[in-house]
């Protein structure tokens, strides 16, 4: 049983490094359109996060990667964007919500679930790391404390 998890374990490991960013065209909260796929042609690392203005665990994140941000990207250039899955009127909180905590991320919004459809999301919080060459190294739901430790050994 054991050989079987590790060859799994092996397995998705390997998709996951194979996966690529969706074609998918997201509106950022100033209303400029930016096309997913382009994100991870800059040759830096990419994280996406995938959070609800009501979801107290994406809070809980996103609050401790904003410590630890301007550090990750002195060290590797890295740039995060967040994609917001709230929808209808909901939706219309995300700019002030994010202004108020004064994070400096780009902020995505994805009303219509087509990107979290899209990247297989079912549960937020949901964040991958793309890689400077573009490839998905990790993908991880929920939030437990201390978790950002593990985002940064991917971003080397």
């Amino acid at each position: 049983m054991k050989k079987v998890f590790v060859v799994i374990s092996l397995l998705a490991s390997c998709m996951l490094a194979l996966a690529q960013l969706p074609n998918v065209s997201l509106k950022d909260i100033e209303g400029k359109s930016v096309n997913i796929t382009e994100l991870s042609k800059s040759g830096k690392p990419v994280i996406i996060s995938f959070f609800a203005t009501w979801c107290k665990p994406c809070l809980r994140e996103l609050k401790a990667i904003d410590e630890l941000y301007a550090e990750w990207q002195d060290e590797t250039g890295v740039e995060m964007y967040i994609v917001s899955t709230d929808q209808g009127q909901d939706s219309k909180k995300v700019k002030p919500f994010v202004d108020g905590y004064g994070w400096d991320y780009h902020v995505l919004l994805d009303p219509n679930s087509e990107l979290k459809r899209a990247m297989n999301v079912q549960n937020i919080p949901h964040l991958f790391v793309i890689d400077s060459k573009g490839k998905m190294v990790y993908s991880h739901v929920g939030y437990t404390d201390g978790g950002e430790t593990a985002i940064r050994q991917y971003l080397r």
